[in-house]
C-alpha cells in the first residue's frame, strides 16, 4: 500500500469511526469515492461512482442509504476530521498583530431541475438567479510549511426554501458573530456590506468595498448662515475622486497617510477614521469605522476596505489578502472532484452530498500538503502538493480492500429474514375497521 493511501485511509478511519456500525463503513466507502475522483467519471451520479470502486451492488445500496438516511451530521464529521488533522498535519493558523482571519463565503451548487426546491442563487455566468442549494463556509486561514491552506470551521447549509440569498447571508454572518473567538477576524469580499457587518453585530471584520463607495462624518456640520432645515447627516466622505455625469467629484482628504513594505513592494495608504455609513445620521450610538485605500503598483485599480479593527494599515491588508483560500475549498469539491453536477433529489440528500464534497476537498488539500509530491506520470517532472495530484494517484491505486480497518468499522449483520420482502414490504392494507370508500 502507497503512503497516500495509507494517510487517506487512515484520516477517513478516524472521521467514520465514531458512527454506528455499518454506517461508518458505507460512508467510509462514500468518502473514498469523492477523494478518488470517481464522482468525476459519473458525472455526479452516485450510484456509479460507487460501482467505479469495485464495489458490489449490496455495498452500493448500503452507501446510498448512509447518505440519505444514515445517523450522522456533518458538524460531527467536520470535527472529527479537525481533531484528526491537528494531530496529523504541521498546519498551523496565520496571525497578524495577534489577529486571526477566520475567513466567510457563501457557495451554491446549482440545481435547476430540482423539483420541490424554491431558494435560488445569483448566477454570475448567467446574469441571474438561479435555482440552487447555498453553504455557508468558514474557514480558519494557515500554512503547512510555505503553502497556505484554509481549515473548515464551520459549514451552514440552507435547508429553508423560502429564504433568498440576502436571508442566508444575514444567517451565516449572524452564525459567525456568535461563535467569533477573541482574537478571530471575520473576512469578507465585496459579497457582504457594511451594513450586513453591522447588522450582524460583528465585534471584529474586514470587508471590501467599492470603489465608489462613500460615508460620513458622525458630527453635524457648522451651522449655515442662511435660513433652512438644520442639519441631520455630518459630512460626506469619498475616499476616490470619481465622474458623475461628467461633473468631477473630488476625494476627500485623508486623515491617515502612510506606506508599507510588502513582499518588495511599496503600498501607499490612505485612512479615514471614525466615519459612519453614509445613510446614517448624526447619532452616539452609530457604529463607527475607519475606510483604508490601498495603491499597490502591481495592480492599476486601488483596493478599499472597511474595518472596525484599531490595527495598523499593513495588518488590515494582509488579514484582508488572507481571506483568497476560501475559495479553494468549492473549487476543488465542484470543479475536481465532480459535484458541479448532481443526481440525488432526496430530501437529506441533497444537503449531505455536497457537505460531504466540501469536507472531502478540504480533507483532500490538508492530505496532499502533509505527503511527499506525487507525480501522476513521467512527464509531471516538478510535482507540487496539490490536491488534484493526489486525486489522480488515489484514482490509480483503487479502494485499499488489503487495509485492515477498525473492528468498528464493519458492515451490520442485521437480523432481516422475518421481514417481508419485495412488492409485500410496501403494500398498502386497509386498516381494520375502516369504513369502506363509496363506489
Amino acid at each position: 500500500m502507497s503512503s497516500a493511501s495509507k494517510m487517506t485511509i487512515q484520516a477517513l478511519e478516524f472521521i467514520v469511526k465514531t458512527l454506528p456500525v455499518g454506517t461508518n463503513l458505507a460512508l467510509l466507502q462514500v468518502l473514498w469515492a469523492l477523494l478518488s475522483g470517481a464522482f468525476l467519471h459519473s458525472r455526479g451520479a452516485l450510484f456509479p461512482a460507487l460501482l467505479h470502486l469495485g464495489l458490489s451492488a449490496v455495498q452500493v445500496r448500503r452507501g446510498s442509504q448512509a447518505v440519505r438516511d444514515g445517523a450522522w451530521t456533518s458538524e460531527t464529521l467536520l470535527k472529527r476530521w479537525r481533531t484528526w488533522q491537528a494531530a496529523h498535519t504541521a498546519w498551523r493558523p496565520d496571525e497578524f498583530e495577534g489577529y486571526r482571519p477566520l475567513a466567510v463565503d457563501i457557495t451554491a451548487f446549482w440545481r435547476p431541475q430540482l423539483q420541490g426546491w424554491r431558494a435560488k442563487f445569483f448566477n454570475h455566468l448567467a446574469n441571474r438567479a438561479l435555482k440552487a442549494i447555498g453553504f455557508g463556509l468558514v474557514v480558519e486561514v494557515g500554512h503547512n510549511g510555505a503553502q497556505r491552506l484554509p481549515l473548515l470551521k464551520y459549514l451552514l447549509c440552507a435547508t429553508d426554501d423560502t429564504q433568498n440569498e440576502s436571508q442566508f447571508k444575514a444567517q451565516v454572518l449572524a452564525h459567525v458573530s456568535q461563535h467569533l473567538g477573541p482574537t478571530d477576524v471575520a473576512v469578507h469580499d465585496a459579497g457582504a456590506s457594511l451594513a450586513d457587518m453591522h447588522t450582524a453585530k460583528m465585534k471584529r471584520f474586514v470587508v471590501r468595498l467599492d470603489r465608489n463607495c462613500t460615508a460620513r462624518r458622525n458630527q453635524l456640520p457648522a451651522s449655515p448662515v442662511r435660513r433652512g432645515r438644520p442639519a441631520e447627516y455630518g459630512a460626506l466622505v469619498r475616499p476616490l475622486a470619481r465622474t458623475y455625469k461628467g461633473r468631477p467629484l473630488p476625494a476627500t482628504p485623508a486623515d491617515v497617510t502612510t506606506q508599507f513594505t510588502y513582499q518588495g513592494r511599496i503600498i501607499k495608504a490612505q485612512g479615514w477614521c471614525d466615519v459612519v455609513r453614509s445613510e446614517q445620521k448624526v447619532a452616539a450610538d452609530n457604529p463607527r469605522f475607519t475606510i483604508w485605500v490601498y495603491a499597490d503598483p502591481l495592480y492599476q485599480t486601488p483596493l478599499v476596505l472597511g474595518t472596525n479593527l484599531a490595527a495598523r494599515p499593513a495588518t488590515i491588508f494582509q488579514l484582508y489578502l488572507a481571506r483568497w483560500p476560501v475559495e479553494e475549498v468549492p473549487l476543488v469539491c465542484k470543479q475536481l472532484l465532480g459535484l458541479q453536477h448532481q443526481f440525488v433529489c432526496a430530501a437529506l440528500a441533497r444537503f449531505r452530498l455536497p457537505e460531504l464534497g466540501l469536507i472531502a476537498a478540504n480533507i483532500l488539500a490538508h492530505v496532499a500538503a502533509e505527503l511527499p509530491a506525487q507525480p501522476t506520470g513521467f512527464w509531471d517532472r516538478q510535482p507540487q502538493r496539490t490536491p488534484g495530484r493526489l486525486c489522480r494517484v488515489l484514482a490509480q491505486v483503487g479502494f485499499p480492500t488489503d487495509y485492515p480497518l477498525d473492528g468498528r468499522i464493519r458492515e451490520k449483520q442485521a437480523v432481516t429474514a422475518h421481514l417481508p420482502k419485495g412488492v409485500a414490504a410496501h403494500r398498502r392494507h386497509k386498516a381494520s375497521g375502516a369504513v369502506p370508500a363509496p363506489t
